[in-house]
């Protein structure tokens, strides 16, 4: 079974991608959708099986893999309860956007390649999340990589996606070369790759008393003891996934990303890609357990993430992007989450973003697909009589995003379970930073429900903005587009109250079969259940606070807005070209290696090596040639004058030099 969820997708993908033009653009698209339905249909055979069964961590062996020296890998997978749940995620999601995409990408006459991509790029994830070893997660790693690199670039004539493709695969070879070097750490510390041996011996490192001051690892000139050696693994590992699951500063990659199909936005922004950082932190977590600095650091970049992202989100107005924003928000709450060490509670937000992300996602791709490719919600208003069914799933999405719910009750959407249980566990997490934390995240939900529901009341409210002719072609998407966005409505409705007690309740244990690790003197799961009143309304007010702000912002009072902006330029400026992280870095690196290469270029190779070597020799030569081409005149008086010349210079050597 578990063979066959991993090999399908790359099946279709081979078959797609080899044989797509000899077997037609509709046998491709059904191909490669059928053995993604069939993986996502055994992948919840598996999480019922693993994780809510009686079923412990499995090991299944696929092939002998590297063997040099100590350093012996076998390719087999990892089964337990955080790769089920993941297998559901990846797979599940998949196969939707799959689907989706048959209707959505019907005119495109690169179909084959598309599905081939999609189906590799999953293949890719399920390599990773069931790898039983680092080198074994490095190659999904880099395989999720290069599949994003081929999907954002997939309209490749277009210059702004073959530019966004290059971003992503560019950025993230940073954060890639930290994951990297963590590997090497790892390695050094425990002699194994293996997840199990690594798990195992993660005790000895753990602090007890005074520190050993023997010295364990030297890295980067610097000798380190085990917990410092620890620190700086984990932070090594924590650089790759801020890099895949962008967190700031390596998070620029992912709105220009938005420049692929929107399929594929909802593939990399909800259940691949973006969550393969997070997936890292928590199957890393007997490692960054024993980190106190480590978590805080991962602590602290999930907060300012949360917050920074939300607030660029307020003022964007290309719809991907603002969702895009949104999902890098999000993913600094489940960072937030791993920090404080409730990584229950992480994976439980990942689980339920998974449906209404990828909802939104696809909503926002009928929207598009339905006003004529057009992106711009300034352009837009007036949709929902236009497509009702869209409007009703973009609904549902925003509820479950902004965590619509009634406090103290099992009443709510899936965000509100998840959302909400971060945001409280970081009140009453013992972390020097928690603070710090949930008073980020509590603004972020603020922000969060603010630009969501200006989304909605942009796109589908009030008077029409689009050209006459625009709207006179709007028009609902057919069911191949609709029928995922009822599976995902329903996953976002219900998955939060179906399975908030298993993920961070009262099943956690029983869940969980230790596939995440904590310390015995972290309560915060026990610590969680007695927060105050008030803590527990904060999201509920600030979800409140940012819905009615943005009722009044766009249909009470459009005006409001725009006299804002104009009084408050600076800052909304400010926001609106994301803090300036892009030009910070044009001129940091872009402008500065552009100069360095320039330099090099016409000082050093052109200047100095080939001034000075090559052509320099050559330019000697050529002149020197030149000039004895000009005695051959073809006069004999020259030749024998010439003649006279040598003899005479001949007898005064001879004469001359017989004198000495």
């Amino acid at each position: 079974m578990y063979h066959a969820i991993v090999f399908l997708p790359l099946l279709g993908a081979l078959v797609a991608g080899l044989f797509g033009r000899s077997i037609g653009a509709k046998a491709s698209e059904y191909v490669t959708s059928l053995f993604l339905v069939v993986a996502a249909v055994l992948s919840w055979v598996a999480f019922f099986t693993v994780a809510l069964g009686d079923s412990e961590t499995l090991r299944i062996p696929v092939l002998e893999w590297v063997k040099s020296g100590s350093l012996d890998v076998q390719w087999a997978f990892r089964i337990d309860t955080l790769t089920s749940v993941m297998l559901v995620v990846v797979n599940t999601v998949s196969a939707l956007v799959h689907i989706y995409s048959i209707g959505y990408m019907h005119h495109d006459p690169h179909r084959p390649r598309f599905f081939a991509y999609l189906s590799l790029f999953t293949f890719a994830m399920l390599m990773l999340v069931t790898s039983d070893n680092l080198l074994q997660m490095f190659f999904g790693w880099e395989g999720v990589g290069l599949a994003s690199y081929l999907l954002i670039g997939f309209w490749y004539k277009k210059p702004s996606a073959s530019a966004a493709a290059m971003k992503a695969f560019i950025v993230n070879r940073v954060g890639d070369f930290g994951f990297i070097l963590g590997i090497f750490c790892l390695y050094m510390l425990f002699g194994s790759i293996n997840f199990q041996t690594i798990f195992a011996a993660a005790a000895d490192f753990a602090p007890h008393g005074e520190q050993a001051s023997d010295v364990v690892l030297t890295l980067f000139g610097m000798s380190l003891d085990k917990a410092d050696a620890l620190t700086w693994t984990c932070l090594l590992l924590f650089m790759g996934a801020m890099g895949k699951s962008a967190q700031i500063p390596l998070h620029t990659w992912l709105p220009d990303a938005m420049e692929g199909p929107t399929p594929v936005s909802a593939l990399i922004h909800a259940a691949t890609m973006v969550t393969a950082g997070v997936f890292l932190v928590a199957r890393m977590s007997p490692v960054f357990e024993l980190s106190h600095d480590a978590l805080t650091v991962v602590t602290v970049i999930g907060a300012i993430t949360a917050f920074f992202a939300a607030t660029v989100g307020l003022v964007q107005n290309d719809i991907k992007r603002v969702i895009a924003y949104s999902t890098c928000s999000q993913l600094g709450y489940m960072f937030v989450a791993l920090g404080i060490g409730a990584y229950g509670a992480a994976i439980f937000h990942l689980f339920t973003h998974a449906f209404f992300k990828a909802l939104l996602f696809l909503g926002a791709g009928s929207v598009i697909h339905s006003v004529s490719d057009e992106q711009d919600m300034r352009r837009m208003g007036g949709l929902r009589k236009h497509i009702p069914m869209t409007y009703w799933m973009m609904i549902v999405g925003t509820i479950a995003l902004t965590g619509v719910g009634i406090p103290f009750t099992v009443i709510g959407t899936a965000g509100f379970f998840s959302k909400d249980a971060i945001i409280e566990s970081a009140f009453v997490a013992h972390s020097s930073v928690a603070g710090f934390a949930y008073v980020m995240l509590v603004v972020a939900a603020l922000f969060t429900s603010f630009y969501s529901w200006r989304l909605i009341f942009m796109t589908f409210h009030g008077k029409p903005r689009a050209s006459a002719d625009v709207m006179h072609h709007v028009h609902e998407s057919p069911p191949v587009m609709l029928v995922p966005l009822y599976i995902l409505a329903a996953g976002a409705l219900f998955a939060g109250l179906i399975f908030h007690g298993f993920f961070f309740g009262e099943e956690y244990a029983e869940f969980w079969k230790g596939a995440l690790f904590t310390l015995p003197e972290n309560e915060i799961l026990e610590h969680y259940h007695h927060v105050p009143a008030w803590v527990k309304l904060s999201p509920f007010v600030a979800m409140l606070l940012g819905l009615v702000t943005a009722w009044y912002f766009y249909i009470r009072s459009p005006e409001t807005p725009k006299r804002l902006a104009q009084d408050h330029r600076g800052l909304y400026q400010f926001l609106l070209n994301k803090w300036y992280f892009d030009e910070l870095y044009d001129v940091m690196f872009v402008r500065s290696s552009k100069w360095l290469g320039s330099f090099l270029w016409k000082k050093g190779d052109q200047a100095t090596i080939d001034g000075l070597g090559p052509n320099a020799v050559a330019a000697r030569v050529q002149d020197i040639t030149g000039r004895v081409v000009k005695l051959q005149t073809g006069y004999l008086y020259h030749y024998a004058f010439v003649m006279l010349i040598g003899v005479a210079a001949l007898v005064t050597w001879m004469m001359l030099g017989s004198a000495f």
